[in-house]
């Protein structure tokens, strides 16, 4: 079993227990879950936009920032101008959790934020939705066509943008019309080899009017020079921010250069 199965393993688990525990009725009494979604705002033309990630750790690298205060990290993000925060919420492989997305909420109203998971149940696109999130994030890889599809129809029905992650040409014929948001993920989830070059195989082959992502292993301004070249809009990012002792300064300091 690589690691990406044993995540969906432990994630449908978790998602069992956390519905016995706090059943739709209550999500849906949540302060953010009526809320008004926050729109993405794509940067000028010509100009690169950044979804900076707040993750204190991961399966491949390890800790990373342990002591990061995602309320702190945040205000820094949305000083140095992110189209988008990304919030991992997994705990057991990723440290997260949703107290720091409702912090972020909290402490930042206007900034869109993603839900960073592995989404397989519905019943989480609520829990993203009460807990602040603006978009969340499906990763083909680990869903089938019809699970992905429903999926994103409920993200619609609450109104929320959908960010669909795929790695290779037979994860795109899983888009589903209507989501807007398609990003290649240059780690392959299984060995965590990346590779940019991902990036500029597929994106020849994005759906028409979808705004293309590059997710992962970005650290330099020259790579998303290249990539945005090539057609990408938005540029995920997370390791290259949080290894700092203070990620919201070097996400200000690396957009500069941009």
């Amino acid at each position: 079993m690589n690691i990406l199965d044993a995540i969906v393993e432990h994630k449908r688990i978790e998602v069992m227990k956390r519905k016995q525990k706090r059943p739709l009725s209550m999500l849906e009494s949540f302060p953010h879950y009526m809320r008004q979604v926050n729109p993405i705002t794509l940067p000028e033309s010509g100009k690169a936009g950044i979804i900076a990630e707040f993750k204190r750790q991961s399966p491949s690298k390890g800790p990373l920032n342990m002591e990061a205060e995602p309320q702190v990290v945040a205000s820094g993000y949305q000083a140095a101008g992110v189209s988008v925060m990304s919030i991992l919420t997994d705990r057991k492989f990723f440290g997260g959790s949703f107290k720091d997305l409702s912090a972020v909420r909290e402490n930042c109203p206007k900034l869109p934020l993603l839900r960073k998971d592995f989404m397989i149940d519905p019943y989480q696109v609520h829990e993203a939705r009460a807990y602040g999130a603006d978009m969340i994030l499906l990763i083909a890889a680990i869903l089938g066509k019809q699970e992905l599809a429903d999926l994103a129809e409920e993200a619609k029905t609450l109104g929320m943008h959908v960010l669909l992650e795929v790695h290779d040409a037979y994860d795109l014929e899983k888009y589903v019309p209507g989501i807007g948001f398609v990003g290649v993920n240059n780690r392959d989830l299984k060995t965590f080899r990346v590779d940019t070059r991902r990036s500029m195989d597929l994106i020849g082959q994005m759906p028409y009017g979808v705004t293309p992502v590059s997710e992962s292993g970005i650290s330099k301004p020259e790579e998303i020079e290249k990539l945005s070249a090539a057609g990408y809009k938005l540029f995920l990012m997370g390791e290259r921010f949080m290894k700092q002792d203070d990620p919201g300064l070097a996400c200000c300091d690396f957009m500069d250069k941009l």
